[in-house]
């Protein structure tokens, strides 16, 4: 590559800086002349072969400026396949100025980094449309829009040439039954009916499939042929073929001068109508992002010159002390400076119980302050948040292309090359060394070539099955948001679960109330009327015990709280005191025999504390976020069908290890920010593993993300539903091994269809190409080559349908 730029930079504010520029460029290898103009804060740079815009980027950025990049997002209309996305990322990085160009299938848009005094957004968007798919103008609608939009684009077609396609194949067909080939002939003639099935054709053609002929155009002009080449050559081969016996039926041999409207017809309706299910089937990843940006507050109660103001988010500097009211939204990051209070940070750390926040506790923008008020001093704002960082992350995670090829795309890379080939050699042996008319024998047996290599089986043999699958998979509860988490589910080798709302049930419940001294329900209902009074959120799951038991709780007087220690009140007439064992020692309150049992119940990831009633130890406490019905089922299943089993958690590593240990995990790695959940994932996938995430929180939207498959609970957040590909709609981890059941039978009935797909056409394709003829005079006319397609087709969508009698391997709870 060789040529010039023009590229702005920021940054120079001397002649010195100028210098500095000139001399990085220019002691870049390749680069033949570097001029900058300080006035403009540009540089021109003439480079060799050698250099290439990357490379002058890298030489102004080490100098310690930055060049002017571009970015933009563009909606890409029609791209179907993981050829058209190497297609449109090759056409826009070809052109000059272009830094780095990545297309993303499932959300529909390429992402485009650009320096915008050599090309333009116009450039751009005329190398997609030269390439053969249409670009969008960027606004403010999501991709879902243009995703919708040729969806119903699709639907409508689908129905306009399945209206014109049925009295097609009906007329074709009527006139060779006997029967109705008597009538046929009674009303109309059969080259009367051949040109009404002419009229009904052309416009499935031209006008329903024109995005085929759009497209493959555009992939023969550039020497790139794809499945649209495939379409529209097979199509208009039966077509024009037809056209011509309609119009010089004396060009053919005897009884060859027949009518193949209906293939072409066909040929155009089946592929749109594959098209349509696999569209049907792609992602929304996109709202998640959105979702994401939702948890940002919109304005913030900011402190300045002793006046509490609500700013808007955009204006809130570092620095500033803004003041949190109960039920608040934490504007951005920063630091308590006054009063205290318990903060929901289930979107940070996905877990459920909230934190206390006292003085000098870190608070993060986008958590929800349960009760009391406090005054922090921000620390992060803009980009710089904890929430920003998890939303940039998730964007790159959902704009790096995972190392998935297309199966359908990498075999049609080679055989439609070699398909046009032998055709065009059948051909010319026909003509050259075939029996007269050598032009008719010629053309029928080139024709039949193409025809019998028709990719109707072969668009057809992947999202049949995927529609078949996901439908199947909707009635067991797990729902596939993105048709190729089926085939990339069943070649996973490890699954990585998170732990709160995973493999737990996500909330603290009272799993042990051990009285020491009294009656159980006395000390309950003592207990629970002292913690009604609490504003910790723990104290919620042994009132609702209480109260599921049927309990009263009697009136509370001397209520008193003490931080980091526990909580005292007088009762029905007694002391209660309610705190972890350093306040019973410092109430003087010997624990003798209760501390074993206390360790035992720490070791089973459950939280102990103490009661005491008249200074006396009246019970010990256990609350914990209990294990999932079917979690251990789940585990062992997944374990029995080869996968390896890892948790990934924010909780404490005592807890993790204990739940590991409950539901039969070795690997766990615990204590873990949502950024290095996503770290994790990237670094068993850099060891060659193919990795599946499970999760259920904010939190775990990275994680779900940069994941090969991200699997998520339906029970959880919004968020983790929007990123996740598979969702388990009823919230039990059984759904994950009947998910990976089902992805592996639809892999192994994706693969037999294109078995059949292809083998069938390619031990046809000899015998299209007129190789008995010497032998036996056998020649196959074009209409058994189309109905060898027609057969191929009907296979692959037979095959299919077996997957609807797919069963499930273990019985999912409805939730």
């Amino acid at each position: 590559m060789s040529g010039s730029i023009e590229i702005g930079i920021n940054g120079m504010s001397c002649g010195s800086c100028v210098g500095r520029v000139e001399r990085a460029l220019a002691s870049e290898p390749g680069v033949i002349r570097a001029r900058v103009n300080l006035a403009t804060a540009k540089a021109h740079v003439d480079f060799s072969g050698q250099a290439d815009p990357d490379s002058v980027i890298r030489a102004i950025e080490t100098a310690g400026y930055q060049p002017v990049i571009a970015s933009a997002e563009i909606p890409v209309l029609g791209m179907s396949c993981g050829s058209c996305v190497s297609r449109v990322e090759k056409a826009i990085s070809q052109l000059p100025g272009v830094v780095r160009s990545s297309v993303n299938l499932a959300t529909q848009k390429t992402s485009v980094n650009f320096l915008p005094d050599v090309v333009s957004l116009v450039d751009i968007h005329q190398a997609i449309r030269q390439a053969g798919y249409e670009p969008e103008q960027v606004d403010n609608s999501s991709s879902l829009d243009v995703v919708d939009k040729e969806g119903l684009e699709l639907r409508s077609k689908i129905l306009f040439a399945a209206a014109l396609t049925i009295p097609i194949v009906f007329i074709a067909m009527g006139k060779m039954l006997p029967g109705l080939d008597a009538y046929f002939a009674g009303v109309m003639s059969h080259r009367g009916w051949m040109g009404i099935e002419w009229l009904l054709t052309t416009p499935v053609l031209f006008y329903a499939g024109a995005r085929f002929f759009r497209t493959g155009f555009a992939e023969l002009r550039h020497f790139n042929p794809g499945m649209n080449s495939l379409v529209m050559i097979g199509s208009s081969a039966a077509y024009f073929y037809s056209v011509v016996a309609f119009l010089l039926p004396d060009l053919f041999p005897a009884g060859t001068a027949e009518s193949y409207f209906e293939a072409a017809a066909v040929i155009v309706t089946l592929i749109l109508l594959g098209r349509y299910f696999e569209h049907i089937a792609k992602g929304r990843t996109s709202q998640a992002i959105q979702k994401l940006l939702r948890l940002q507050a919109k304005t913030a109660r900011v402190l300045r010159d002793g006046e509490t103001l609500d700013v808007p988010i955009e204006r809130v500097v570092v620095g500033d002390c803004i003041h949190v009211r109960p039920g608040d939204r934490i504007a951005v990051d920063g630091v308590v400076e006054e009063g205290q209070s318990y903060v929901d940070e289930s979107m940070i750390s996905g877990e459920p119980v909230p934190v206390a926040k006292e003085t000098g506790s870190e608070v993060v923008g986008g958590t929800i302050n349960k009760n009391g008020s406090m005054v922090f001093r921000v620390t992060r704002v803009g980009a710089n948040t904890v929430l920003s960082q998890i939303v940039k992350m998730v964007e790159q995670a959902q704009a790096d292309k995972p190392p998935i090829q297309q199966l359908a795309d990498k075999i049609a890379g080679i055989f439609v090359p070699i398909v046009l080939l032998i055709a065009i050699i059948t051909f010319a042996v026909w003509y050259w060394f075939g029996p007269e008319p050598t032009l008719s024998f010629a053309f029928v047996t080139s024709v039949s070539v193409l025809l019998i290599a028709c990719p109707c089986a072969m668009g057809l043999a992947t999202p049949t099955a995927i529609m078949v699958s996901t439908g199947k998979g909707a009635e067991m509860g797990v729902l596939f948001r993105r048709g190729a988490a089926l085939e990339t589910l069943a070649r996973m080798d490890t699954v990585v679960l998170d732990k709160t709302g995973t493999l737990t049930q996500g909330r603290p419940e009272l799993t042990d109330f051990i009285v020491m001294e009294g009656d159980h329900n006395d000390v309950l209902s003592w207990v629970a009327a002292v913690e009604a009074q609490s504003e910790h959120p723990i104290g919620e799951a042994i009132v609702s015990s209480a109260k599921q038991r049927g309990l009263e709780l009697p009136d509370v007087t001397a209520f008193n709280n003490e931080p980091g220690y526990g909580i005292q009140a007088n009762v029905a007439g007694r002391q209660v005191h309610i705190g972890a064992d350093r306040y019973m020692e410092r109430l003087g309150i010997g624990l003798a025999g209760a501390e074993d049992q206390a360790r035992t119940l720490a070791e089973e990831g459950k939280s102990p504390f103490y009661a005491a009633v008249d200074g006396g130890l009246a019970a010990i406490i256990a609350v914990a976020d209990p294990l999932k019905d079917g979690s251990i089922e789940a585990i062992a299943e997944l374990k029995s069908m080869g996968l390896d089993i890892a948790m990934l958690t924010g909780d404490n590593r005592v807890t993790a290890e204990a739940i590991a240990r409950q539901v039969g995990i070795d690997s766990v790695l615990a204590e873990v920010l949502p950024q290095q959940k996503a770290e994790e994932i990237k670094r068993l996938q850099e060891q060659g593993k193919r990795v599946a995430f499970v999760g259920d929180g904010i939190n775990d939207a990275p994680a779900l993300a940069q994941a090969h498959v991200g699997i998520a609970i339906g029970t959880g957040t919004d968020v983790a539903i929007e990123a996740g590909d598979v969702v388990l709609m009823r919230g039990d981890l059984r759904g994950i091994v009947n998910a990976a059941a089902l992805s592996r039978r639809t892999r192994r009935t994706i693969l037999g269809n294109f078995f059949w797909a292809y083998g069938y056409n390619l031990a046809l394709i000899p015998v299209a190409a007129g190789v008995l003829f010497p032998f036996t005079g056998f020649l196959l006319n074009p209409m058994l080559a189309a109905g060898a397609m027609s057969l191929s087709s009907i296979f692959v969508i037979t095959n299919s349908l077996r997957l609807r009698r797919f069963t499930a391997q273990v019985t999912v709870v409805q939730k």
